[in-house]
């Protein structure tokens, strides 16, 4: 299952030939990875409170159209998870006129911010803390507040 949110594109967002800049793209992915989050369930706050953070290890923004002044865009995220301590989640931001003006990739971790290592299995951590785990490309899964330790 994919999530997306639209975002309409300030003025803060743009240089002075009025495209949206590369920092804006970075940041329209940030924030909708975290309505994304917090869609699934998964408080933050909480997160934290256990001794957990989610951290970007590597970004890669693609730039295929242009974005504009005026422009609304759709950014969607898509979870993708394997057996190591990192996952993906790839945004494409799409303009209201359907077309594709970019896509970000984002390699992350959850790091356990007492030891400042990743942990072994942040799919299981993510996945005990949402209420739709789906959201985030996970299987479905109950919240079990002994599981949700650091």
């Amino acid at each position: 299952m994919s999530f997306s949110t639209r975002i309409e594109v300030r003025v803060t967002d743009l240089d002075p030939q009025l495209h949206v800049t590369g920092a804006a793209y970075h940041q329209f992915a940030d924030h909708a990875r975290f309505a994304c989050v917090r869609a699934a369930g998964v408080s933050v706050d909480e997160l934290i409170a256990a001794g957990l953070g989610p951290v970007n290890l590597e970004t890669v923004l693609r730039f295929q159209r242009e974005l504009r002044g005026g422009d609304a865009v759709d950014v969607s995220c898509s979870w993708q998870w394997g057996e190591g301590k990192t996952y993906r989640v790839e945004h494409v931001l799409t303009r209201s006129d359907g077309v594709v003006a970019a896509t970000v990739t984002n390699v992350s971790g959850l790091l356990d911010l007492t030891a400042r290592r990743l942990v072994a299995d942040p799919a299981h951590q993510w996945a005990t803390r949402a209420c739709r785990p789906e959201l985030l490309g996970l299987p479905g899964a109950t919240r079990d507040t002994a599981a949700l330790g650091g």
